[in-house]
């Protein structure tokens, strides 16, 4: 058990570099939103001069560490929540080692198992607890609660727990920091737009390229002159995909192909419904992909669509405008600032809006090549990774100074 609490280390060494604990319970191998967005961070950070290191799970009991990366032992968690894990309390080698560290600010990423420690380290270190809200809960309330009105309230009192310890709460969106009021959460909000390296995101240019993409059609049946809409996302229930489908159905357009790219557990009742529909020959799975290649795949569409309500960083849809693709979405307040109806795409509220979007992209080819410029300009201009580190270092050092005249009033606990 710690007695003694250390005062704030740029005292001792005003002129190292800020450092940075990021905690997070989702890192490599696992490919999601979150992983893509931590990364993205941690590698801005350090390119502005900080100091930065990352705690998270190990994919077994065993904890371990590696350059820059912490890993305390952790327990499968699937029957939850697909490759989720849970941490273990006793890794008291890796506490000591961080406190030995001494960060300057802890910026938790999870709800859950790091959070743990992260509140612990920030309160040992006396030092400024950040955190990221990603996930909008009640969108999830089918994984944990028969009732969506009593999921919500569940997630409004644990939001309001978790967030009254953080000195400040970063949020991908106006929308989320509308909730996160709504819920009572009176922490200072800062709205900082998830950023992403998009320079493995580009339009299909090269001859290689082009014969690339060509070939993945090929290899999906698609042929020749179809226009393909695409989607990329984890096949689960709270993506909305079965509207997608709907939407697709009822447009009646023969020439038209929707692309589901990835997995998950709301594939089979997806397929029936493509069946259902009477648009199973006109809708094709690809199945798990190599993230690695991922960006390819963007350049199979024509458009990019999704129906999803439960986005708070959109990041499949920033990716799909640097890749060249205008969007057609769901209207949804987290997109407000992704999809400028108009110029990078439409936003459709029913299935004549959804319709009459879509023709007019695939059949004005003028107007959808202005689009995809557009969005591709747009993509860079307001998500790029170095505006992403810039505004989160601001968060920082606001939390920093808030906290310092604390420091000063509040004697060293013995």
């Amino acid at each position: 058990m710690l007695t003694k609490r250390p005062g704030p280390p740029a005292a001792a060494e005003p002129h190292r570099p800020l450092r940075v604990l990021i905690t997070t319970d989702w890192w490599e191998p696992v490919v999601n939103g979150v992983v893509a967005s931590v990364q993205t961070l941690r590698r801005q950070l350090i390119a502005l001069g900080l100091d930065v290191r990352v705690l998270t799970l190990s994919q077994g009991i065993r904890p371990h560490h590696e350059p820059g990366v912490y890993r305390i032992g952790s327990v499968s968690a699937s029957l939850v929540y697909e490759r989720a894990r849970i941490g273990m309390p006793s890794s008291r080698r890796v506490l000591k080692d961080i406190l030995r560290w001494r960060p300057d600010v802890v910026h938790s990423q999870a709800e859950f198992s790091t959070y743990v420690w992260a509140r612990r380290i920030a309160r040992t270190l006396s030092v400024p607890l950040v955190h990221t809200y990603h996930t909008i809960y009640e969108d999830y309330t089918h994984y944990y609660s028969p009732s969506r009105t009593m999921g919500r309230k569940v997630v409004e009192t644990f939001s309001r727990r978790v967030l009254a310890a953080a000195d400040a709460v970063i949020v991908p969106t106006a929308k989320v920091a509308r909730l996160l009021t709504g819920y009572g959460v009176d922490r200072p909000l800062h709205v900082v737009p998830t950023g992403l390296d998009l320079n493995k995101f580009r339009p299909a240019r090269s001859a290689e390229e082009l014969a690339h993409a060509r070939s993945l059609r090929t290899s999906l049946g698609i042929a020749e002159g179809q226009r393909v809409l695409v989607s990329i996302s984890r096949l689960a229930k709270e993506k909305n995909l079965d509207e997608v489908l709907d939407m697709v159905a009822a447009t009646d357009r023969a020439d038209t192909v929707l692309v589901l790219v990835g997995d998950g557990p709301h594939r089979p009742e997806l397929e029936a419904r493509a069946q259902a529909l009477g648009i199973a020959d006109r809708v094709r799975f690809t199945g798990v992909v190599d993230p690695a290649e991922v960006q390819r795949w963007y350049r199979v569409g024509d458009v990019f669509v999704s129906a999803s309500r439960s986005e708070t960083q959109g990041l499949t849809f920033i990716e799909a405008m640097a890749s060249g693709l205008p969007l057609l979405a769901r209207r949804d307040p987290s997109l407000e600032n992704v999809v400028l109806e108009g110029r990078t795409g439409w936003l459709y509220e029913d299935a004549a809006q959804f319709t009459a979007c879509l023709d007019s992209l695939l059949d004005e080819p003028l107007r959808r090549e202005q689009m995809a410029v557009a969005a591709l300009e747009h993509s860079h201009a307001t998500f790029g990774a170095q505006e992403f580190g810039r505004h989160v270092l601001e968060v920082y050092q606001r939390a920093v100074d808030r906290r310092a005249p604390i420091l000063r009033r509040e004697p060293v606990a013995a």
